[in-house]
C-alpha cells in the first residue's frame, strides 16, 4: 500500500481519537509528528480535542489534554535545563506536570518540576531562604498575590514579557497587573485569579419577595427579613449571612472589602500613607460589627472558610461571601443548592467614595534574578500565563483567567458556565491587599488588622474609633521599618 493512502487514513484515525478524547495530547504530537504533519494541522487536530473533548467524562482525559501552543512558542532552547516550583503535590501537580512536558516538548528544553510546600508559610520561608543565599536552586516559581513586595528584589523585571503577551491580544486585567507591579518593574505575571464573592439565595429572594442587594444596607435588611421568615418556619439554625471573621488572613480580606467598598481606602494606601481610621473604615467596621449576633451568628468571629461555606452549603444562609471555589461545590449534582443560588459583587458601602470590592487572590509566575538562564526562565513564565494555558488550566482546573479574552471563550464557558458572572468582579471589583507597599512587612500589617478587627467583632473592644486609632498607630510603626 502507498504512503499516499496510509497517510490520510492515519490522519483521519489521528482526528477521530482527538475528537473523542481517545488519546493523550501527548500521544496525538507524537503520533502527528511521526506522519510529518505541519504544525498548522497539528494545531487544528489539537483544538478537535481541546472541543470534542467537552463531551467526555474529566475522568477519561490526560492532565493536560487541552493545552495548544501559543503562535510564539517556536523556541528553540535546546541544551536548557530549567527548574520550576509550582503546585504542590495535590489535585494540580497532574496539570502542571503537563504544562511543563508540553513546553519541553516545543521548545527542547529540559523543564524539573518542583512541587512546592502545600503550606503558604512555608513556601515562602523557602523562597526567601534560597534566595537570599542568591542560589539557582529554580529559575522560574510560582507566587502568591501577596508576595510581589516582599520579593522583589530578588525578582527579574518581566515588563517586556507582559508587553509581548499584550501585543498578541492577551489583555490582562489591570487591577492585577497593579498588583504585581512594583514601582515600575513588574515583578511577577499573573497566571490564575481569585476574589471574593456574594453568594445569594435566589430562591429565598423570590419567596419573600426581597430584591438582590446593591448595598451593604439593602443586605442587612433583605439577610433580616429572610433569617426572621425561615427561622419563624422552624428552622432555628438559619441565619442571614455568612462569612470569614477569625483571626487569620481571611478576615483581613473581609474586613478590607467592607472598608473600600465604603469609600475607606485600603488600610495603607500606595503612597504609605495609613488610612484604617478613616471615618469610611470606621463606619464600615461598625456596621460589620452589628452584623455578630443579628444577620450573622455570634460564632462567626470562629469561622474560617469551611466552617461558614458548611452553614451555606446546609442551606442555613440567605447570604454567603467566600471565593469562587464555593460555586462548583453548591452548583453540584448532589447539592440541595443547585439551581436556587447566585455568585456576584459584593454590595457597595454608603460611604463617600463608595465602590464594589472584592479582595484580590491568585498566583503569579515570577523569575529569579539568580537564574542562570534568565531569558528562557523568562520565556516559560510567558508561556505559562499565555492565553493557550490559562484556557487549558480553566478548562481542567476550574482555575480562573487573568487575561480578558479567555473569559468569552466557548470551550471556557463550556467547562464553566458561572465563569461571565466572575468577569464584572475581576474587571471593575478586585481590591488588592496593601502587600505592595508594606513589602517584606505585609505579614505584620495583617496580623494588626485582623488581630484589631476579631476584637471588635468578637466584643473584646467596644470603642471603634479608639480601636482603629491605635491600630492605625501600630501600622504607622510597621511602615517606618519599610
Amino acid at each position: 500500500m502507498s504512503r499516499e493512502i496510509l497517510i490520510p487514513n492515519a490522519v483521519n484515525k489521528l482526528v477521530q481519537d482527538a475528537m473523542y478524547g481517545r488519546a493523550s495530547r501527548r500521544d496525538l504530537i507524537k503520533r502527528g509528528s511521526a506522519l510529518g504533519l505541519s504544525g498548522a494541522l497539528m494545531g487544528s487536530i489539537l483544538r478537535f480535542s481541546s472541543v470534542g473533548a467537552q463531551s467526555a467524562t474529566p475522568e477519561a482525559q490526560a492532565a493536560g489534554w487541552s493545552i495548544t501552543k501559543p503562535a510564539w512558542l517556536d523556541v528553540d532552547l535546546s541544551g536548557v535545563e530549567l527548574s520550576a516550583v509550582l503546585a504542590s503535590d495535590g489535585v494540580g501537580a497532574p496539570f502542571d506536570q503537563a504544562v511543563c512536558d508540553f513546553f519541553a516538548e516545543q521548545t527542547g528544553a529540559t523543564v524539573n518540576y518542583i512541587k512546592g510546600a502545600e503550606s503558604a508559610t512555608d513556601r515562602l520561608t523557602y523562597y526567601t531562604q534560597t534566595l537570599n543565599a542568591e542560589a539557582s536552586d529554580f529559575d522560574i516559581f510560582q507566587v502568591d498575590v501577596i508576595w510581589p513586595g516582599i520579593l522583589k528584589v530578588h525578582a527579574q523585571d518581566l515588563s517586556a514579557a507582559a508587553d509581548e503577551l499584550a501585543g498578541d491580544g492577551a489583555n490582562f486585567f489591570e487591577r492585577i497587573l497593579t498588583n504585581n507591579r512594583i514601582g515600575d518593574t513588574l515583578v511577577s505575571i499573573p497566571m490564575y485569579t481569585d476574589a471574593g464573592c456574594l453568594y445569594t439565595r435566589t430562591d429565598l429572594l423570590e419567596k419573600y419577595g426581597v430584591a438582590a442587594p446593591t448595598t451593604w444596607a439593602e443586605l442587612e435588611t433583605a439577610a433580616a427579613a429572610i433569617a426572621e421568615g425561615e427561622v419563624g418556619e422552624g428552622n432555628d439554625a438559619f441565619v442571614g449571612f455568612t462569612f470569614q471573621a477569625a483571626a487569620y488572613e481571611g478576615l483581613t480580606c473581609n474586613a478590607l472589602e467592607w472598608v473600600y467598598s465604603n469609600g475607606g481606602g485600603t488600610f495603607i494606601e500606595a503612597d504609605g500613607t495609613v488610612s484604617v481610621n478613616s471615618d469610611q473604615a470606621k463606619a464600615a467596621i461598625e456596621r460589620a460589627m452589628g452584623w455578630v449576633g443579628g444577620i450573622a451568628p455570634s460564632a462567626v468571629t470562629t469561622y474560617k472558610e469551611e466552617d461558614s461555606r458548611g452553614i451555606w452549603q446546609g442551606g442555613n444562609s440567605a447570604f454567603h461571601r467566600n471565593w469562587p471555589y464555593v460555586y462548583g461545590i453548591s452548583a453540584a449534582a448532589d447539592s440541595d443548592l443547585q439551581g436556587k443560588f447566585s455568585m456576584g459583587l459584593l454590595p457597595k458601602g454608603d460611604g463617600d467614595g463608595a465602590d464594589n470590592a472584592a479582595t484580590l487572590g491568585g498566583w503569579n509566575m515570577m523569575v529569579s534574578k539568580y537564574s542562570k538562564n534568565v531569558d528562557a526562565a523568562t520565556v516559560f513564565a510567558k508561556y505559562m500565563c499565555s492565553a493557550e494555558v490559562q484556557k487549558a488550566r480553566s478548562i481542567e482546573r476550574s482555575l480562573n483567567p487573568t487575561i480578558v479574552e479567555v473569559y468569552q471563550d466557548p470551550d471556557v464557558l463550556a467547562a464553566n458556565p458561572y465563569i461571565s458572572e466572575l468577569f464584572p468582579i475581576f474587571d471593575g471589583g478586585s481590591v488588592a491587599r496593601p502587600s505592595g507597599v508594606s513589602a517584606d512587612l505585609y505579614n505584620e500589617v495583617s496580623t494588626a488588622v485582623f488581630t484589631t478587627v476579631n476584637e471588635l467583632l468578637a466584643g473584646q473592644q467596644n470603642d471603634v474609633s479608639a480601636a482603629l486609632d491605635d491600630l492605625a498607630g501600630q501600622l504607622e510603626d510597621i511602615m517606618q521599618d519599610v
